[in-house]
């Protein structure tokens, strides 16, 4: 798929002036492989693995980056589901959290993701044991990161998981609260998680992938807000018209590099991620987007419906330019990680009440929003069932990650440095939702799931 001389213009443009960039090149890694009777000696064939697997990836990243001129921010690893090799060996888990580190640090690559377990129905003692040291593995290394699948819409959703997810979530904050408890940042819960996405703290090598896989994610919301800012007040038919051409040339651009990453390390190709994922710089953010089509401020009445429009144009736009969209694919609306989301909340515009309206019509939820240290668990887990029942009902990909961060209050402010940002601390509603969360068991699956 090569790039028109006119293609390569406009990319260029778009990466000097509108802040496109490859956000991610991720490498799956399958470790089915890797099975072994003890953590240690599982945990030892995982580092062997990684490093042999992805001792490539960052010189590669850098090869693609000098020779197209498109900056390559992120280069990840994602693995199967480490409690899938739980399973096999009586003890914690532990041990692979940290041979996992260990490989990323040796291989040069960002986070590496998969500490993960899938238990939507149910949990087997692996999936247990990695759950209860969750905590501890994200406190003792830098680059793992987590997540947990815990409803589908098939499935239900299983509120024993939610109930211990809370306090996991809650163990987790305590255990780096010397680093404002960064550890949440390594840690999402998902309902319908995708087994191809790209994007951290959620990715996963799922076990119907192949040996290895290249998947890459995309962000470019300085190209869709040129575009949106390009065509004034014209009505929604042109102004989707014009999110979706943008997001054709940023799938291009993507699909082409993810290509030219798989033919160098020799595997094969995967999806394309066509996420809006903003950072905290100005001009980069989802927020400006939907107040370039009007709104006073994000968070304002209309926010929802801007954003159902934002997200739908982009995945029509994605979806005419590369037959492999994958992944999540969408808008994300994480706040520390978004300038205008920030000031949306400091403004007084937009809260978690909004923000979770939002994520009935975004690609993922409820995304780096930091809380007051004294949020109880029971809370988390109803915030928790709250925005995973979302993505069941409407047969979608939804999740959640919140930092609780211990110390603050309401309006004080948190700073997690790099792509992560920054944040005010948002205020919840504390009403104890306890008895209901405690009821167990698992809430059935709706109607819609039954599609055979």
């Amino acid at each position: 798929m090569p790039l028109s001389p006119q293609a390569i213009v406009e990319t260029i443009r778009m990466v000097e002036f509108e802040n496109l960039d490859i956000r991610t090149i991720t490498l799956g890694i399958s470790l089915r492989d890797c099975t072994a009777p003890t953590g240690k000696s599982c945990g030892t064939k995982v580092y062997d693995k990684v490093c042999q697997t992805a001792e490539r990836l960052v010189a590669v990243a850098r090869e693609l980056q000098q020779e197209y001129g498109i900056p390559i921010i992120n280069k990840r690893v994602s693995v199967t589901p480490v409690a899938f090799l739980a399973d096999s060996f009586s003890e914690s888990p532990l041990m692979v959290a940290l041979a996992m580190d260990k490989a990323a640090k040796e291989v040069g690559i960002d986070f590496i993701g998969g500490y993960s377990a899938l238990v939507a129905k149910g949990v087997t003692p692996g999936d247990q044991r990695l759950i209860e040291s969750i905590p501890q593995a994200l406190a003792a290394t830098e680059r793992v990161c987590s997540s947990v699948d815990l409803a589908s819409t098939r499935a239900g959703i299983n509120m024993n998981m939610v109930a211990q997810m809370g306090q996991v979530v809650i163990d987790t904050a305590q255990q780096t609260a010397q680093r404002d408890g960064i550890g949440c940042a390594k840690l999402v819960v998902f309902a319908n998680m995708p087994s191809d996405n790209p994007f951290m703290a959620g990715a996963v090598h799922g076990l119907e992938e192949t040996e290895n896989v290249i998947n890459v994610g995309v962000s470019g919301p300085g190209v869709v807000l040129e575009a949106v800012r390009s065509v004034g007040t014209a009505n929604f038919g042109q102004l989707s018209e014009a999110i979706k051409r943008a997001a054709y040339k940023i799938t291009r651009a993507g699909e082409f590099i993810g290509r030219r990453a798989a033919e160098k390390l020799g595997v094969e190709f995967g999806i394309l991620d066509l996420s809006l994922a903003p950072t905290p710089l100005v001009g980069d953010s989802v927020a400006e987007i939907l107040e370039a089509m009007g709104l006073a401020r994000t968070g304002a009445h209309g926010t929802t419906a801007a954003l159902a429009l934002l997200n739908d144009a982009v995945k029509k736009g994605g979806a005419m330019a590369s037959s492999y969209v994958g992944g999540l694919s969408g808008a994300f609306i994480p706040v520390s990680e978004d300038a205008g989301m920030i000031e949306a909340v400091r403004q007084g515009s937009l809260n978690i009440n909004k923000l979770e309206a939002m994520t009935a019509v975004c690609s993922v939820g409820l995304d780096m929003i930091a809380l007051p240290g004294d949020t109880s668990s029971a809370v988390i887990s109803g915030i928790i069932a709250d925005e995973i029942a979302i993505g069941v009902i409407n047969n979608k990909t939804t999740a959640v990650r919140v930092i609780p961060v211990p110390g603050k209050k309401p309006g004080d402010w948190v700073e997690f440095g790099g792509l992560l940002g920054g944040a005010p601390i948002m205020e919840v509603n504390s009403q104890d939702p306890t008895v209901f969360i405690k009821r167990g068991g698992r809430i059935p699956a709706p109607l819609q799931g039954l599609r055979n």
